[in-house]
């Protein structure tokens, strides 16, 4: 039995780690050890030759077997071995609990060591915040080393809440969660790295123009229920009648409107402010129907074309601010968001109007001194947003104050300064000077803003080409300096008149109008006079040399721009309707135009 035992035993006990020494535990694990140790084992705790039943007969067994050399059998019931076998017993089972520790511990160790940052790189990634981005909200996270995730630093709503102890932590919970959800319904998301820099004033001063807006619809709206004799015993289905003309009439306006589509691209500002003035004079005609019931119809007509020609103003226009809002593409949603901030401003005016109309009643002075309170606080707001806007794509006006800055210092200017020098009514000066910033422009010179307001009062774009050649000599120079061109340009009377072909585009008009900004330096600062077409054709004529310089600075240009901000896919006008086209004979036995 004991021959059979000693190999078993001894393999058993070397196959455990318990005759290495341990590496030392953390400081969560320092308490199970002694535990162990304290109750059945001396300091020498993994030494087999510490163990007397463990060793050999003939080194201190005090026990008379005549197995000296061999280990005693602990399954033997006799008395002379009964403490020997429980002691085995007994060493067998702590040996196996504190290899089962062991291997505990090696585990856990392991995986600390793993999760551990053991190296710099490591030690700043764990020291520098991690947050979970999710639109505009920013969730702090911390690293979670048993479960190796990242867990959110915040508590949940209700533990938050609970956590609150005096009256003044529960306001400013309340306060900024309300704040949260209001940003999250008024802004679009990812605010403010989601749209451009003008996006928060101008939709601060929108709201405050269309509280006011509203308040004038709601006494406006009154007036005419009283011109109608709504308050008098009317007849209902004559005010009906009525009603129906007044808007059916005002309807055609929109209609005849239509047409002018292509100038609210080219100047948005200045149509939606001339938009809102209408809206106000509508609103202005609808409360004197009170005073004039027989003219109900009629002055409702023109109320109503004026109110409808606004509307489809503002429509048109609306596209072309939020189109420059969407820093993201995010386009759909930068309109959803306006129409929500407006629908806002829309019901609190209501019930602002509401509760004026109530103190006023019929009274049409006191309702005309209120709407002209109303029409300049609605005026005054409509234009600061309009001048908060940054319209990044270029215009005749923007691009030839582009073109000219560059021209003169070699810089393309910011958007923000020469949106700030445009006229909101380039055709009235005397309401530019009225409506324009009082802020000088220092990055802009005063010799390009002079050279893009004269450059844009004699452009022509889309001249015809029977107007400006005098004869078969000069249209060939023109067809031979511009063949792989998509426009032609010359000079006449005192105009740059561009002559666009058949295939051209908004790129070919924007180099077009970079060639007369060009022609309009070399005459200022140069003295480089025209001498006829001919003459201007030919090598070392400005024509010539104007096309020579376009072609080598104008991708310079485009680039420089670019880097400010601004979009140079082409040009935003209106150029009149005649186009060329040269067919396969040669030139100069055809030409139409």
């Amino acid at each position: 039995m004991g021959g059979t035992c000693t190999p078993f035993s001894a393999s058993f006990l070397t196959s455990l780690p318990l005759h290495h020494r341990l590496q030392p535990s953390p400081p969560h694990f320092a308490a199970a050890v002694p535990l162990c140790s304290k109750q059945q084992t001396p300091s020498h705790t993994f030494r087999l030759l510490a163990l007397p039943l463990l060793s050999h007969g003939n080194n201190n067994n005090n026990n008379n077997n005549n197995n000296g050399g061999s280990w005693g059998n602990p399954f033997d019931s006799s008395d002379s071995n009964s403490n020997s076998h429980h002691t085995l017993f007994l060493s067998l089972l702590c040996s196996s609990a504190l290899c089962f520790f062991c291997h505990l511990l090696h585990a856990k160790l392991a995986k600390a060591k793993t999760l551990s940052p053991s190296t710099t790189a490591d030690t700043s990634l764990f020291s520098e915040p991690v947050y979970e981005v999710k639109g505009g909200k920013w969730t702090k996270l911390v690293p979670d080393l048993t479960n190796d995730v990242f867990v959110s630093a915040q508590q949940g709503f209700l533990s938050e809440l609970s956590s609150l102890k005096v009256p003044s932590q529960l306001a400013t919970f309340v306060w900024l969660k309300c704040s949260d959800i209001f940003t999250r319904l008024m802004l679009p998301e990812g605010f403010p790295e989601s749209v451009t820099s003008d996006y928060l004033e101008y939709s601060l001063w929108r709201a405050v123009q269309g509280v006011a807006c509203q308040v004038s619809g709601v006494l406006a709206t009154q007036s005419l229920l009283y011109a109608v004799g709504l308050g008098k015993g009317a007849i209902p289905t004559a005010a009906a009648i009525n009603w129906v003309l007044k808007d059916g009439i005002g309807y055609l306006s929109k209609i005849m409107l239509s047409n002018f589509g292509r100038h609210f691209d080219v100047d948005p500002k200045g149509w939606r402010l001339f938009a809102d003035l209408l809206e106000n004079a509508a609103f202005g005609l609808e409360m004197c129907t009170p005073a004039f019931p027989q003219f109900f119809v009629l002055i409702g007509a023109v109320a109503g074309a004026s109110r409808s020609a606004a509307s489809l103003i503002q429509a048109s226009t609306r596209s072309c601010f939020f189109a420059g809002f969407a820093a993201q593409r995010n386009f759909a949603e930068v309109i959803a968001k306006g129409e929500v901030q407006g629908m806002a401003s829309r019901f609190i005016g209501i019930g602002l109007g509401i509760g004026l109309g109530n103190c006023i009643g019929s009274s049409t002075p006191l309702v005309l001194a209120s709407f002209t309170v109303l029409t300049w606080i609605h005026m005054y707001c409509n234009l600061k947003s309009y001048q908060s806007i940054q319209l990044r794509t270029l215009n005749p006006y923007r691009a030839s104050l582009v073109f000219s800055e560059y021209l003169l210092s070699g810089q393309a200017p910011p958007v923000k300064e020469v949106n700030d020098e445009e006229p909101l009514f380039p055709a009235v000066p005397i309401l530019n000077a009225t409506f324009a910033n009082k802020a000088q422009s220092i990055v802009l010179s005063s010799e390009a803003k002079d050279a893009a307001a004269e450059i844009e009062h004699r452009l022509q774009l889309g001249s015809k080409l029977s107007e400006i050649v005098n004869s078969k000599e000069d249209v060939l120079a023109l067809f031979g300096l511009y063949k792989n061109e998509g426009y032609i340009l010359s000079e006449y009377m005192g105009k740059f008149c561009v002559v666009l072909k058949e295939n051209c585009s908004q790129q070919d008009m924007l180099k077009a109008l970079f060639q007369v900004n060009y022609l309009y330096w070399l005459e200022k600062n140069a003295g480089i006079g025209g001498r006829g077409t001919l003459n201007d054709s030919k090598p070392g004529g400005r024509l010539h040399i104007s096309l020579d310089y376009v072609e080598r600075e104008f991708n310079h240009v485009k680039n420089d721009g670019e880097l400010v901000g601004w979009v140079t896919d082409g040009l935003i006008a209106r150029p009149l309707p005649n186009r060329i086209r040269i067919g396969d004979t040669p030139p100069s036995n055809s030409v139409s135009s």
